[in-house]
């Protein structure tokens, strides 16, 4: 594995490298980038490339528009679809003010510094994400359409399953990047897929899912189709999650596994702290109208509860075995920003550790099902963003997670977002153009 930045610029020398791309996520998790050649590497790691700040949405105001991209070292990683003579390679980046302090708005820097804080009271995470995604075929013109690329469903097989080819080109694509990917098939929906890569360390696996959101919509584009992260992109049918599995690290050993008298008490109040601060982070977990569309149908969630195995549960502690004993959380979906996802989950949990929570009992029904003696108590995931946004705004923990920047700019330009959305008068043209498209 390449560390530093002396082993970086060898690789660039000997490996043909024209091209090189410096990367960052805005505040909303969409992937931006500019284009360096080789010469000017050292240039960026030792000073930073500039940028325009003001001209990404949530950044800076105009008046202070100047940011800086500095490559990390360690995020090396080739572009495979791209030529292999005169190759692309791409860096994830800091973004840094001009006097050298991190900039505000580096959602990146924001799940480090949670990390690292974890770190310090004697723990560590692993996080595993399962995305979802559907595959639509174009048109004439090489726009997307809403026509599934096939009609398969869970578990199908060719000729049903049409993508199974795509997936494993993006399998092979991951590997080559240093992405090692688990399982692969078609989900529920018509034309839905999910591929799914192993567990790492919490800012890693936001890399790599920012990594496979881009593969996924690359690979599929040289095959005449367009991949959809949305999170309910048909109506009718199978919404896309983001679900995120944590396990817990103390002193070597994971608190999730099971023991003769169950989960450890640390276990219990990490997965309470979760259940109680979920309805205050749901406007960063789920943050278009679309995604609210997804709640309560086809295996997602609805009320805030929690069960082992139980699939209509917000939380669930799957079957599994030593490692791989974990909690996962089933309401995220692919359109939120996985740095502030994981930061925010991760802080939820370790409140509930730090507060000594107690972990209320699990309900072992289907909760698509249940009787209204077993769901009328039970708290509900906001049906809307407005009131999820309302739920934000008013949090004092986010307020102690996230820089006020963060959160005033997230808050405001989301509800300025949901306005303009309520305005239309044709509400799936608006998401067509606005978020289909663009997710």
């Amino acid at each position: 594995m390449i560390t530093t930045v002396e082993e970086v610029l060898e690789f660039i020398k000997e490996n043909d490298v024209k091209f090189i791309r410096l990367s960052f996520c805005d505040l909303f998790g969409e992937l931006r980038n500019i284009s360096i050649m080789p010469d000017e590497l050292p240039r960026a790691f030792e000073y930073g490339i500039p940028f325009d700040g003001h001209a990404v949405s949530g950044f800076t105001d105009i008046t202070q528009s100047d940011l800086l991209l500095v490559p990390d070292p360690t995020t090396l990683s080739v572009l495979p679809w791209r030529p292999q003579q005169g190759r692309v390679v791409r860096f994830l980046c800091s973004i840094k003010n001009p006097d050298g302090s991190i900039f505000w708005g580096d959602t990146r820097q924001i799940l480090i510094s949670v990390v690292n804080q974890t770190r310090q009271k004697g723990y560590s995470c692993m996080i595993g994400p399962e995305c979802e995604f559907y595959l639509f075929t174009t048109d004439e013109n090489g726009e997307p359409t809403t026509i599934p690329f096939d009609n398969g469903g869970y578990l199908n097989v060719y000729p049903l399953d049409k993508g199974e080819n795509i997936r494993r080109e993006i399998c092979l694509c991951l590997e080559e990047m240093g992405i090692k990917p688990e399982t692969s098939h078609h989900e529920r929906g018509p034309g839905q897929n999910e591929i799914d890569f192993k567990f790492s360390d919490p800012v890693n696996s936001a890399d790599n899912l920012i990594t496979f959101k881009q593969v996924v919509k690359s690979i599929a584009a040289r095959n005449g189709l367009f991949a959809s992260f949305s999170p309910k992109p048909l109506p009718d049918k199978s919404g896309s999650g983001l679900h995120i599995n944590i396990s817990l690290m103390q002193n070597g050993n994971n608190v999730f596994r099971l023991g003769e008298k169950g989960h450890s008490k640390v276990a219990e109040s990490f997965v309470a702290g979760v259940l109680e601060k979920i309805l205050e982070i749901t406007a960063f977990l789920n943050p278009i109208p679309n995604s609210y569309e997804r709640f309560g149908v086809c295996e997602a969630p609805k009320y805030v509860s929690w069960s082992h195995s139980n699939r209509s549960q917000l939380i669930r502690i799957p079957a599994a075995n030593d490692e791989r004993m974990r909690m996962e959380l089933r309401s995220p979906d692919p359109a939120t920003n996985p740095y502030l996802a994981f930061a925010l989950v991760i802080a939820a949990g370790f409140y509930g550790i730090e507060n000594n929570l107690t972990l209320p009992e699990s309900i072992n029904e289907d909760l698509y099902t249940a009787d209204e003696s077993i769901i009328g108590s039970l708290p509900r995931l906001p049906e809307n963003l407005g009131y999820a946004l309302k739920l934000a705004e008013r949090s004092d923990f986010l307020k102690s997670i996230l820089n006020e920047h963060v959160l005033e700019r997230f808050i405001s330009l989301k509800t300025i977002e949901l306005q303009n959305f309520n305005r239309a008068t044709d509400k799936k043209k608006y998401f067509m153009e606005y978020y289909f498209k663009v997710i």
